[in-house]
């Protein structure tokens, strides 16, 4: 913990990168938060294993974007050493490469804070997102949720296990899974969403769940069923939902996530209705796609009562705007021969930055320092821009995906959340 940092938990391990005939590279920072002042030194220690490597190339990035140093470096025995700095408030971005012995470069990052807390959102909150949503939300009210349940066999005695099929906007429906433990009048609610791809649901997302005592909905991401064989996933994506995330985002109208958010609303809203829910406790979880939904969900819906997001997505779409990487899906960039104006002003009403302004409940926020899909600066203008009490678990060596061990401690936090809100108490926000 960094004391002009006090509220951020700080965890770090050790990077690897390994391939063929044990050899490797790591890269580790000297300060093993990540997290530097203006100007401070920024250093990593360079270790290559399993040849002979005698120099390594390197490039700085700021924002992960803008090349500020690049060269080689010596290495002594393997070893070396890489500096660097930010004289502002930002993100700096580690490239190291090594020549292997199967002719496939390695190359592994090493990531930065400088005063993360200071990073500001890239573009400004457009004067009429509030009314945009508000209306959303009054066109999905006009269409009845019919829920339908069909109770499902899963072999587990001590649970009940439902599909569960809602319906939302242009004939469109949310189709998710649903659990509740046997016994219990009154039960604490937790949503899951799902990260970005098209895929089946399984069912043990949310026994598991379940079994410790929480009422469980987790829902598709796209109008799909939950439980089809693995190749009808695989047509969807490679037909009708190839590059879901770009679909309409010329038009806040027709951007293919609109359908997906007013389905985390409604899918919370349903939960909020039934009468098994405790009335008090509603938790949304999810990483990447799925942390960009949790966020956006207690944005959207006044009763979620904390929220859990690993690696959120969707943060910072207009992250260039400020010199930096934007976070997935990347709208900014992503315009399939569109207009870009029109791409990057409909990006302003989905994302995330400007839903975090309206989320006043407990959220934890967990985010990798080597992220080049969800980058941190744009996780901390997110995270800036939160009402209500806040952690953030910095993760020095955290990628996208797990590896190495490396997002433990987000998740040995998201235990302690769990475990204490499951138990009747607050969020035990540090």
């Amino acid at each position: 913990m960094i004391s002009n940092l006090g509220r951020f938990l700080i965890a770090g391990m050790i990077g690897l990168s390994a391939i063929s005939n044990a050899q490797e590279l790591r890269v580790a920072p000297d300060n093993a938060s990540g997290v530097y002042r203006p100007g401070e030194s920024i250093g990593w220690k360079i270790e290559a294993k399993g040849s002979e490597v005698r120099e390594a190339d390197y490039v700085l990035k700021s924002g992960g974007m803008t090349e500020v140093a690049k060269g080689k470096l010596p290495l002594e025995d393997g070893k070396g050493h890489l500096e660097g700095k930010l004289d502002k408030a930002g993100w700096l971005l580690a490239e190291v490469t090594i020549a292997s012995t199967n002719d496939k470069p390695i190359k592994v990052f090493g990531g930065a804070l400088v005063t993360p807390q200071e990073i500001q959102p890239s573009a400004p909150r457009p004067p009429d997102f509030d009314a945009f949503w508000e209306a959303k939300l009054k066109d999905l009210a006009a269409v009845p949720a019919n829920p339908v349940l069909e109770l499902t066999n899963i072999g587990k005695t001590n649970l009940d296990y439902y599909k569960i099929t809602l319906d939302n906007i242009k004939g469109s429906h949310i189709r998710g899974q649903l659990a509740r433990p046997k016994k219990g009048e009154k039960l604490p609610a937790m949503l899951i969403v799902q990260w970005a791809g098209v895929y089946p649901l399984h069912q043990d997302w949310i026994t598991g769940r379940a079994a410790e005592g929480w009422l469980v909905l987790d829902i598709n991401a796209h109008d799909l069923p939950i439980d089809e064989p693995e190749q009808f996933y695989h047509d969807q994506a490679a037909g009708p939902l190839k590059d879901y995330p770009s679909i309409g985002n010329d038009d806040r109208e027709t951007s293919y996530f609109l359908r997906m958010y007013l389905s985390c609303f409604r899918a919370a809203q349903y939960l909020t209705e039934r009468p098994d829910w405790d009335g008090h406790t509603l938790v949304v979880t999810g990483g990447s796609q799925g942390g960009l939904q949790s966020i956006v969900t207690a944005g959207l819906h006044p009763k979620i009562s904390a929220v859990m997001a690993c690696v959120p997505a969707g943060c910072d779409l207009n992250g260039p705007l400020a010199g930096r990487l934007p976070g997935w899906p990347m709208w900014h960039w992503n315009t399939r021969d569109k207009d870009e104006s029109k791409v990057r002003e409909a990006a302003r009403y989905y994302d995330v930055v400007n839903f975090a302004s309206r989320v006043k409940c407990p959220v934890l926020i967990g985010v990798g320092l080597i992220d080049v899909t969800c980058p941190p600066p744009g996780v901390f203008a997110a995270f800036g821009q939160l009402k209500g009490p806040k952690e953030i678990v910095v993760l020095p060596f955290g990628e996208h995906g797990e590896k190495n061990g490396s997002h433990r401690p987000y998740y040995a936090r998201f235990d302690a959340w769990d475990q204490a809100m499951l138990n009747g108490s607050s969020a035990p926000v540090k």
